[in-house]
């Protein structure tokens, strides 16, 4: 796989870091979730493939721990608001000296610096102060945050995965690590770069929901079906939209011109009227194998089931039949290959990843009656 060899340590927290830590295990890395003591129930959603380690970094004792695994690793995910690490003294100055080779990324919501560096937020907040969210929602209505998709997870973890692969890709020339400040809201911002240019050239220039791509055109929107499910539109170039109106049976020259703002409203109850009248199942049978751009709107459920997806292997499944998407991109020759193995438990792999750090027995039996480390074993099913 194409990160074989690199060893990451990953500091538990929630969403970002954790779907950081496991892109780089899916393509090949090994990774250690660090997590926290007591942690009582497991969060991580996202441990395919990591190995627990149950320790107390806000102890001295914990803290020394936690540098001679950063002295034998090649990345660190921090995810903590700016000034923790320091305080602990395992900010990047003192592990790099430590491993002048550790890519040390700081993965946070508003960045390692500026006025909100150690204010609380979440998703919604920085895609707020990313200026994206003022344009998600419907005319009319109040901006709205699809999920926690586009802050946590594509401007946050997914770009510090991409900042990770670049200064490893780096350090092979220098052979030196450095430091990573991976801000969700400025990678939220990055992610819709797109915005900007588009307002240059009057793509994006009317309000909110009343532009082609954000619910306004009724050639780009979703449309309920006769039996309850919903069909997606996407008909925006000429010869598509020609190919939406064929399918749905409608006259070109008895309708308003596609582009014409002021006749939107009318065009989408048409819309709206014709696919009410049709099954999903009967509308995808109509638009299958065409150029419309219509699609079926796939509950989860059902997605790992649709023949597309089937043929192309889109989705796996783990050793308890649970459903995921498969890592992406596909390579021709290093393959990611995703573990199927159930999540590891806090603390399950310990013992083992601190012998492999170094540790004698002797020692790792003292951390754990100090209480700096737990180790825990998965019971056996009976």
């Amino acid at each position: 796989m194409a990160l074989c060899g690199v060893r990451v340590l990953e500091l538990a927290g929630l969403a970002p870091a954790p779907f950081c830590g496991m892109i780089l295990a899916d393509f090949g890395a090994q990774v250690v979730r660090v997590d926290r003591m007591k942690s009582g129930l497991q969060m991580d959603m996202l441990a395919r493939g990591k190995r627990s380690l149950a320790l107390n970094i806000k102890s001295p004792e914990g803290a020394l721990v936690l540098k001679k695994l950063c002295s034998h690793s090649d990345v660190l995910i921090e995810p903590f608001r700016q000034g923790v690490m320091e305080k602990l003294g395992l900010g990047p100055e003192k592990l790099l000296q430590e491993n002048p080779r550790l890519i040390y990324a700081r993965l946070t919501g508003f960045g390692q610096s500026g006025k909100f560096a150690k204010v609380a937020g979440h998703d919604i907040n920085f895609l707020a102060l990313s200026g994206l969210l003022s344009n998600l929602g419907r005319k009319n209505e109040n901006p709205y945050a699809p999920l926690n998709l586009v802050a946590d997870f594509a401007g946050g973890g997914l770009i510090c995965a991409l900042g990770i692969a670049m200064a490893l890709f780096e350090r092979a020339k220098s052979n030196k690590g450095q430091v990573i400040d991976a801000s969700m809201v400025e990678g939220a911002a990055y992610v819709g770069s797109f915005l900007w240019k588009a307002q240059t050239i009057g793509l994006w220039s009317r309000p909110r929901g009343e532009n082609i791509l954000d619910s306004g055109a009724p050639f780009y929107d979703t449309y309920k079906t006769l039996d309850g499910k919903f069909m997606a539109v996407g008909a925006i170039e000429p010869a598509f939209y020609q190919a939406l109106l064929k399918g749905l049976e409608l006259d070109s020259t008895k309708l308003p011109n596609q582009l014409s703002f002021s006749d939107w409203p009318s065009l989408r109850s048409i819309f709206t009227d014709t696919f009410s009248k049709k099954s999903q199942a009967e509308w995808c049978k109509i638009f299958d194998g065409t150029d419309a751009c219509v699609t079926p709107v796939l509950p989860l459920e059902e997605v790992s089931l649709h023949p597309h997806n089937k043929e192309r292997g889109s989705f796996i499944r783990d050793v308890d039949e649970k459903v995921s998407p498969r890592p992406a991109p596909l390579f021709s020759r290093t393959p990611a290959t995703p573990s199927l193995r159930r999540d590891p438990l806090v603390g399950e792999h310990t013992h083992e990843i601190l012998k492999e750090t170094g540790f004698t027995e002797e020692e790792i039996a003292k951390l754990q009656s100090d209480g700096i480390i737990e180790c825990n074993k998965a019971k056996a099913n009976l």
